[in-house]
């Protein structure tokens, strides 16, 4: 083991063990882990050991080998794989050993045969004496002798190496065949594995199996049930129509009727609309006659009041004479009569308006009378109580506690609903009630309209009358006694029982005071929650003198529902002695409780106090003032101050500047105030407080005066005082309502302060604990300050706590005056300076340092970098800035490198003094760089007879504007504008056009140098190869004269090769650059025109032989772009739009005025959008309407154009002629020659007009043989008359210029008729040209022959009904789909309703044989009516439509054999025949099959029924003949059995009848089974609507005779609504294949 262990590798053995560790048991399965015993376990059991599993049987599995035994497989597993892999490699590496060593033998061969040839040599040369060549001779001997020995020991290692590695495999070998076990154990693992898994694939398979059995009889299950679903579904369709047809005949029976009533209700109505409007005639002819006689009367009135006028007047005079005549003052006499008759009117006026409210009060109060006698009768009204306060005395009583509160405290931070208490009322609230209350005497109406709603209507009114009990209701008791009869005898008990004490003398002493001390002398529950019990134990001590007892009495009123006191009286209890008491408390309510809890003892009553305290806060804070001392400014000092909660709540607390006012809720603002007012005022208020909260949300951008007086000038104007208020009231609310809102609302004051608050300003406080809050100080200006601050809570039982922070700021001696040095706009690698200057205030010299941020201290300089300054006096430092490339990088966050600005502070560190004096440079760093792009041009490949332009690109990257200028241009390139010099703005881009023309063919490379102001150079690299083409073009501009849109220009031109000679000496010869000469001979060129370019080349391909020249025509063909037409057309349709959503909006309008605005904004929305999204994603093409009109609208509104285009044209050497087929020529890209056309377009002198201007007449879908016509209008719109000729359109085509005319006036208008009569189904396309000599229109006719195409989906042209019971009816659907894009008329004709044609006289059906029998019309009904009907009968078809048509099938007897034919016409055609089939029954069954005994002819006479019961007695066998032919064409082979099939129905009907099935029974099955015949099935049920088959088979028998037929019979009984039997004849016979 020793030495096997040795072969392995070192890794394999000393990581064995944790490979066997990590890697998971391979044997994964139990069943093969139970089959695979260890090696070591087949070894010590041997050959001739059984295993006892064996003996148990076959069928139970092993056991599974333990852990160990498991290792160690799995171990051996590894080993045998590792080893199989060395194995593998040490035959590889053998393999590559014995390459070697084979290579270093042929080497050694090789060397050797070299050592014997040199050998040779060197004695040959020495016999020659030629010692040069021996000396070399003998260098190469040795040098070989060196390499053969290497190569020997190089043989010797291989050796021994192949040697070793032959050794390690035999070890190998020998450790394999130890393995051996091991591998065929896995092996036979393997296969096991393989045999399971083959099982469990078997096993699944078969499930599967089974699965897909199931799947498919449910598959089989679901479609019967959907088939007899479907059938359900068709008779409920049936009926559903049968009843849908009823009921549209009641409907349209009842439509008469209706619209009868309707007719003569509208004749009604027009008759009263003409009587009315007769009405207003005459109402109109009145009122006319009534104005003109009131404007008489008014006429005549002011007569009547100009000559009373005049009458006063001279009155007036009159006395006026008097007054003078009597020496008095006219004037003043005047002015007294005057007022003396306005005082008369305006006590007139008094009058009037006091009566109207005598009678306005008297009337509410015999309103409020009555509802009182009303409310009398319904129940009585209990007397008021003497001192039980009214509504109005609580309402004032709340409005004073209210004022007073808020005047009293000021409101925290956090207000609560129930916090509203006070003594007395504020002498605000004071004024108000006295004159809103007291008023005055002449504002008792005002009074009665502002008060509030009594509690009793009429309680206040001037005639109450106190309520009387009535003495009905006095004598009235209830039952049991009233309650003071109750409580007497309960007071006197209570009272004797207090009254019970006795005197306690002890030893001549009399006991006085409490008998029994408690311990503890007060009940506190502190700081309780509700819902949770507290318990107490209480001592009562006897302080008596004697023996006494104690008997408990409870706890007062209040506190019975929360305390309850559980106490066992001890008895007679001695002097000292104690007993206990237990109080439990369970609170139900948050509020503080107070109370005692009564005690009885014998010399009289004691309590004991309960308190019970709910949690409260207990805030206070740990100093009053915080003095942080003297700091200098730029200095931070800080402080903490404490605030600690004592209590047992928690609140919210927030720390605030005591200038900083509340935050109060609005809608708590509002409700407190609004309890200010009464009912009236509050509506009043209301007002006010909406319109200032709304100016309040607008961001506190305006001042509270402010606030106030925009309310009264704005909405409190508004406000009126109502029904007689006075205005000193309404004032006074106002200012109440304003000024208490402003206070409650006052914004924060922003005020800059050098104390602030640490991160925690706010947040909760939690029972018995404390906050601390730090407090920093930071002063900015010197001098002394002082800051209140304030610390709110949200409980508001929490008063505000203050304290004060005092501070004092010390300044610094050193400032500079300047701050912020602005160097402004700088240019990188150039120097900037600038001086700052230092002041000092102080009386000493002070040593100065100047420091520059590290980040920039290789591109800022301050000198010097130290200094002194002196005393009250100042210093300068100079300032060098020069920014290099690397500022970005250096400067770090002091430079954004977006917007190139640099913000650097500078450092003055003074000597004894703690704050540096700062500075900051600013400055924008900007580039001197100016780019152009591209870098470098390539002009390409040039012709020397064109000039080539290419865009480059000069931008400025600085801030700065520079000059520029592009200097030493060569004479072949040119720089525009300015030839190449200007001025560039900062940041600009300016677009310049290089220009280069070679001037021969050759290669250039040059530089075009582009200097700036500061002298910076900036080049662009640019290269061209000049090309000298083999052919020139005779023009290189075309020019065409002004054409007409849609009509042709052309002209001409040449393509010459003048190439005849390669001599460069004597001309320049074509060529690319300095490249080889063109070769001389036929030349091609191709012209590549661009698409939708309206330019025509004819001929674009051709070839030009040396010396020679040829013509090319360019035709030029205006047409306007597709896309203007489709952006006209857009906006045609948009208009459109707007046009209908416009005069859907009027029509709304006048339905509804309200939402003309709306209309109107959605008008205004429709014309802002360009087009609609409907109308955008349309897709127009150039034969639709819109398109065609929009095209007419540009073409008439066109005013002109014109285009440059450039043609390319290449070209190659050879002729066109000789490639092979369609194979191209090589042209070269570099011999291009470019052609300019010059296009101008004006606007045509001949348009249509007709049909929105549409060029294109298609004249739709005509049927084969008609002929349709359409008019063209076209109008001349040029100033003169044009001679007008036409093109020549096909002689035999479908189309027809009928009116011709040979000039059109100017201005004048002809109509062209064109027709179109098509002779086949074809689609037809024409030309038809208009011309003239200022050009022509073209017209376009289209049209469509067009053929009827229908589709019928019944198969086979038969219909077959099935069975039916006489006398019931089924109906069956088919439908015709039009598929032509024309409507077709149709029409239904049945042969049996036909009129037969008098030439037909063939013979009677049942004369004829069946092949000869033509008449496809076979029994009717009895009745004369058809038995076959289809709906509908006539109609029209509309293209692509489908049309549905019923067919019913009604017999009225028992038949066979009805059967008629359906002809569909369609336009006067014959288009389909449907053969109709149908059978009845008198029972619902039937049997089919068999051969036919009878012809399907009926006698015309009717055969009487009989009588069930005879029919019973008399019933007969029904005969079926059924022929079977067994065919063997061959004695050797076995031929198929003869097949033929009988089907049973049960027919499904709708009447009611005791059986749901047909039951079918065949006997004789053994005797025709014995002869040869198999029937299955023999029996069975048919179930309504179904049929069953029996099939039946015939093999001949051994005994059977050929020659003889065999013929059997059986009887079929069918068992339904009756039954019926059938004989069944079965002819069996022999048909052979000779």
């Amino acid at each position: 083991m020793e030495e096997d262990a040795s072969l392995l590798p070192e890794e394999t053995l000393s990581d064995g063990a944790p490979l066997v560790e990590d890697e998971p048991d391979e044997l994964e399965e139990p069943e093969f882990v139970g089959e695979s015993p260890s090696m070591e376990a087949a070894g010590r059991a041997g050959p001739g050991s059984s295993s006892p599993g064996k003996g148990q049987g076959a069928g139970r599995r092993r056991r599974r080998p333990a852990a160990p035994d498991r290792v160690r497989a799995a171990q051996w597993r590894q080993d045998l794989s590792r080893l199989d892999k060395l194995q593998e490699e040490k035959v590889l590496f053998i393999q590559r050993t014995r390459g070697e060593l084979r290579a270093s033998r042929q080497r050694m061969d090789l060397v050797a045969k070299q050592q014997e040839s040199v050998a040779a040599e060197v004695a040959a040369e020495r016999e020659a004496n030629n010692m040069a060549a021996v000396g070399r001779l003998e260098a190469a001997s040795r040098r070989l002798r060196l390499e053969l020995e290497k190569e020997r020991d190089l043989q010797s290692r291989v050796t021994a190496v192949l040697q070793e590695s032959e050794r390690a495999m035999w070890h190998m070998e020998i450790r394999e065949g130890q393995l051996e076990g091991v591998r065929k154990s896995a092996q036979e693992e393997a296969v096991a594995a393989e045999r399971f898994l083959q099982k469990r694939a078997a096993e699944q398979l078969r499930k599967e199996a089974e699965a897909a059995g199931k799947v498919e009889r449910n598959r089989l299950l679901r479609v019967r049930k959907s088939t007899h679903l479907q059938k359900e579904l068709g008779l409920r369709h049936q009926k559903l129509m049968e009843d849908a047809q009823r009921s549209r005949r009641q409907a349209v029976r009842f439509l008469k009727a209706s619209l009868g009533r309707v007719r003569e209700r509208e004749w009604k109505a027009e008759l009263e609309s003409r009587q009315h409007m007769q009405r207003r005639m005459d109402a109109v002819l009145a009122l006319k006659n009534s104005i003109t006689a009131n404007r008489e009367t008014l006429r005549k009135f002011q007569a009547w009041g100009q000559a009373r006028a005049e009458l006063a007047e001279q009155r007036a005079q009159a006395e006026k004479e008097a007054v003078l005549a009597q020496g008095g003052d006219a004037f003043r006499h005047l002015c007294h009569q005057r007022r003396q008759q306005e005082l008369e009117a305006q006590n007139h006026a008094f009058e009037e308006q006091q009566k109207l409210r005598k009678h306005e009060i008297v009337s509410r109060i015999l309103k409020e009378e009555a509802e009182e006698e009303s409310r009398k009768k319904q129940r009585p009204v209990p007397p008021r109580a003497v001192g039980r306060p009214s509504l109005r005395d609580k309402t004032w009583g709340y409005v004073a506690d209210l004022c007073e509160g808020s005047s009293a405290v000021e409101p925290p931070c956090y207000l609560q609903d129930n916090s509203l208490t006070a003594p007395r009322p504020s002498p605000l609230v004071q004024a108000i009630s006295s004159e809103s209350v007291q008023g005055d005497q002449g504002s008792s109406g005002w009074e009665a309209e502002t008060l509030a709603m009594p509690e009793i209507p009429g309680l206040w009114t001037e005639g109450y009358e106190p309520y009387q009990v009535p003495k009905e209701d006095a004598d009235w008791k209830p039952v049991g006694g009233t309650k003071m009869d109750k409580d007497i005898p309960e007071r006197t008990a209570q009272r004797l029982r207090s009254g019970v004490t006795h005197r306690q003398v002890a030893s001549g002493r009399e006991f006085k005071g409490h008998p029994f001390n408690s311990k503890p002398k007060l009940i506190h529950f502190k700081d309780f929650d509700v819902g949770k019990v507290y318990k107490k134990k209480v001592t009562l001590i006897n302080a008596t003198y004697t023996v006494t007892r104690c008997k408990l009495l409870g706890v007062e009123e209040p506190l019975r529902d929360f305390v309850h006191v559980d106490f066992d009286p001890p008895g007679p209890m001695s002097a000292g002695m104690s007993c206990e008491v237990l109080v439990t408390f369970k609170p139900m309510i948050n509020k503080d409780l107070e109370g005692s809890v009564s005690f009885l003892a014998q010399t009289g009553r004691f309590s004991v106090p309960l308190k019970c305290s709910t949690k409260k806060c207990s805030l206070s804070l740990d100093k009053e003032v915080i003095d942080f001392g003297s700091h200098g400014v730029g200095e931070t000092a800080s402080r903490t101050i404490t605030l600690t909660n004592a209590g047992g709540l928690g609140t919210r607390f927030k720390f605030l500047l005591a200038s900083e006012s509340c935050e109060v809720d609005g809608s708590q603002s509002a409700m407190k105030i609004s309890s200010l007012f009464t009912y009236d005022d509050k509506t009043f208020y209301d007002k006010i407080i909406s319109s200032f909260s709304e100016q309040q949300m607008e961001g506190n951008e305006s001042s509270p005066t402010d606030v106030t007086s925009q309310k009264e000038s704005g909405k409190l104007d508004n406000v009126e005082p109502e029904e007689g208020r006075p205005a000193e009231s309404v004032g006074v609310a106002m200012t109440t309502a304003v000024a208490m809102t402003t206070a409650m609302t006052l914004p924060p004051n922003e005020e800059h302060t050098e104390f602030s608050l640490g991160e925690i300003t706010e947040g909760e406080i939690g029972p018995f604990s404390s906050i601390k809050v730090p407090i920093t100080f930071t002063p900015m200006v010197p001098g002394m300050v002082h800051t209140r601050f304030k610390v709110t809570f949200r409980n508001q039982q929490c008063p505000t706590l203050y304290f004060n922070v005092v501070g004092v700021a010390v300044d610094v001696p050193v400032w500079v005056p300047k701050a912020s040095v602005d160097l402004k706009i700088c240019m990188y690698d150039r120097l900037y300076q600038d001086s700052v200057l230092v002041h000092t205030r102080s009386k000493a010299a002070l040593r100065l340092k100047f420091e520059v941020c590290k980040e920039l201290r290789g591109h800022v300089e301050l000198l010097p970098e130290t200094g002194y300054i002196q005393a009250l006096s100042s210093y300068s430092v100079q300032l060098k800035f020069l920014p290099r490339q690397s500022l970005p990088e250096d400067a770090g966050k002091y430079f954004d490198k977006e917007t190139r600005v640099l913000e650097a502070p500078m450092t003055i560190r003074v000597a004894d003094q703690i704050k540096p004096v700062e500075f900051t440079l600013h400055a924008i760093v900007t580039t001197s760089d100016l780019e152009l792009s591209p870098s470098g041009v390539d002009f390409g490949y040039c012709s020397i007879y064109e000039a080539v332009r290419t865009q480059v690109s000069l931008c400025n990257h600085s801030l700065l504007p520079q000059e520029f200028g592009f200097i030493g241009l060569p004479k072949f390139v040119d720089i525009q504008p300015n030839d190449g010099f200007g001025t560039i703005l900062p940041l600009e881009a300016l677009q310049l056009d290089v220009i280069f023309q070679p001037t021969k063919a050759k290669e250039y490379n040059f530089e075009l140098v582009c200097k700036s102001e500061i002298n910076r150079c900036f080049k662009l690299t640019c290269r061209a190869v000049g090309v000298h083409p083999p052919l020139e073009l005779s023009h290189y501009q075309i020019r065409f004269a002004a054409t007409s849109l849609y009509d042709t220009s052309v002209a001409t031109l040449y393509v010459v090769n003048s190439h005849l000679s390669t001599n460069s000496l004597t001309h320049a010869v074509p060529r690319v650059g300095s490249g080889d000469a063109s070769p001389v001979g036929p030349t091609s060129f191709e012209f590549l025109l661009p698409p939708d370019l309206p330019i025509t080349i004819s001929p674009s391909v051709g070839t030009v032989l040396p010396g020679k020249r040829c013509l090319v025509q360019v035709a030029f063909r205006p047409e306007l772009p597709s896309k203007l037409i489709h952006q006209e057309a857009f906006q045609a349709l948009t208009k459109e739009a707007e046009v209908k959503s416009s005069g859907k909006d009027t029509a709304t309008q006048r339905k509804d005025p309200r939402r003309q605005s709306l209309s109107t904004l959605r008008l205004q929305n429709q014309a802002s959008t360009s087009q609609p999204p409907d109308l955008q994603k349309q897709d127009l093409k150039s034969s639709s309407q819109e398109h065609q009109a929009a095209r007419a609208t540009l073409t008439r509104s066109f005013q002109g154009k014109f285009d440059k285009f450039v043609v390319p044209c290449v070209i190659a050497s050879g002729d066109t002629k000789d490639r092979k087929g369609t194979e191209p020529l090589s042209f070269s890209p570099h011999n291009t020659l470019y052609l300019e056309l010059w296009c101008p377009a004006v606007a045509p002198s001949i348009v249509v007009t007709s049909d929105r201007g549409r060029t294109v007449s298609n004249f739709g879908d005509v049927a084969v043989g008609h002929r349709s016509i359409k008019k063209v209008s076209i109008q001349n719109i040029s100033a003169e008359d044009l001679d007008v000729k036409y093109s020549v359109l096909n002689p035999n085509g479908p189309f027809v210029l009928m009116n011709p005319i040979s000039k059109l006036p100017s201005g004048e208008t002809h109509v062209l008729e064109l027709s179109f009569s098509p002779n086949e189904s074809i689609l037809a396309q024409e030309t038809l040209d208009i011309i003239t000599r200022r050009g022509s229109l073209s017209l376009t006719l289209t049209g469509t022959g067009v053929a009827s195409m229908t589709t019928c989906s019944i198969e086979g042209d038969v219909l077959n009904m099935g069975y039916v019971i006489a006398r019931e009816s089924v109906s069956s659907g088919f439908k015709l789909q039009n598929n032509s894009a024309l409507p077709i008329k149709f029409s239904m004709q049945l042969d049996s309703l036909s009129p037969r044609s008098e030439k037909q006289h063939p013979l009677p059906r049942f004369l004829a044989s069946r092949t000869q029998r033509t008449e496809v019309v076979g029994t009717q009904n009895h009745s004369g009516q058809s038995v076959f009907s289809v709906v509908p009968i006539e109609g029209i078809m509309d293209p692509g439509r489908e049309q549905d048509f019923t067919v019913t099938f009604s017999p009225d007897h028992e038949s066979r054999y009805f059967s008629d034919r359906l002809q569909i016409v369609l336009e006067k055609k014959i288009s389909h025949q449907i053969f109709l089939k149908g059978a009845a029954r008198e029972h619902m069954m039937f049997v089919e099959g068999g051969d036919p005994l009878d012809v399907p002819v009926e006698s015309l006479t009717v055969i009487p029924t009989s009588d069930p019961e005879r029919r019973e007695e008399a019933e007969e066998l029904k005969p079926i003949l059924v022929t079977l032919d067994y065919v063997q064409l061959d004695a050797d082979t076995p031929a198929p059995p003869a097949t033929r099939e009988l089907r049973v129905g049960c027919i499904r009907t709708t009447q009611l009848s005791p059986k749901k099935t047909v039951e079918f029974s065949l006997d004789s099955i053994a005797s025709l089974q014995h002869k040869g015949f198999t029937i299955e099935p023999s029996k069975g049920y048919v179930e309504r609507g179904q049929t069953k088959t029996i099939s039946i088979s015939w093999v001949p028998p051994i005994d059977f005779d050929p020659d003889h037929p065999l013929m059997v019979s059986a009887v079929l009984q069918l068992r339904g609504d009756v039954k019926e039997t059938y004989k069944v004849v079965f002819v069996a016979q022999v048909v052979t294949g000779t």
